[in-house]
């Protein structure tokens, strides 16, 4: 993506804490997850990736090499938990979450608080703010990336629907706020 734009700005990346950790996201595009591993390196990620992906050889490879996993968003198996959990553990990976799951919806999904207190990994919040299209892309439109303060999920917090309700709060709060520092007069709407 940089090669074709070549405008990519990354702001706030002293807020990444040291060690392993979670990128939360809302998705914008089907970038993001690599100039956000761009703009958080040297350190390595993991992320989820539809399971439709892994049906096309070419995009499977890929995705196997860059330390993806499938999910099947339909009926999500334990494993869409359990690989993620593993590999924060392991200290060698850190991961790529969008609590929404698609480019269309909004709506947060429990897992990333799941795992970020199952593995006891911070969640940072992260912003991509620039083309959204393919063709806007190739307009060389700015890109940037803004990354916000950490979220800590105690290891004792019960996860009932209140506080998924809290955390869900906390990272749309924080989206909203690094959107505001970065653009004022940014605005997305997931369609």
């Amino acid at each position: 993506m940089w090669v074709l734009n070549g405008h990519l700005h990354v702001h706030h990346k002293d807020r990444i804490p040291d060690g392993n950790y979670i990128l939360v996201a809302p998705h914008r595009t089907w970038w993001e997850p690599i100039l956000f591993a761009l703009a958080a390196s040297p350190m390595e990620f993991m992320f989820m990736a539809k399971i439709e992906l892994f049906k096309n050889p070419v995009l499977r490879f890929i995705l196997n090499h860059s330390h993806a996993f499938p999910v099947d968003r339909q009926n999500p198996g334990p494993s869409v938990l359990k690989i993620p959990i593993k590999g924060l553990k392991e200290g060698k990976l850190s991961l790529i979450v969008f609590p929404s799951g698609t480019r269309h919806s909004s709506d947060l999904k429990a897992g990333a608080v799941v795992i970020a207190k199952l593995s006891q990994k911070p969640l940072v919040p992260v912003i991509y703010q620039g083309p959204v299209t393919f063709k806007g892309l190739l307009k060389r439109k700015p890109m940037e990336i803004c990354f916000g303060e950490p979220i800590y999920v105690d290891r004792k917090t019960k996860m009932t629907k209140e506080n998924q309700a809290l955390y869900d709060k906390e990272m749309q709060e924080a989206w909203d706020k690094l959107d505001k520092e970065q653009n004022p007069n940014f605005h997305y709407e997931a369609k």
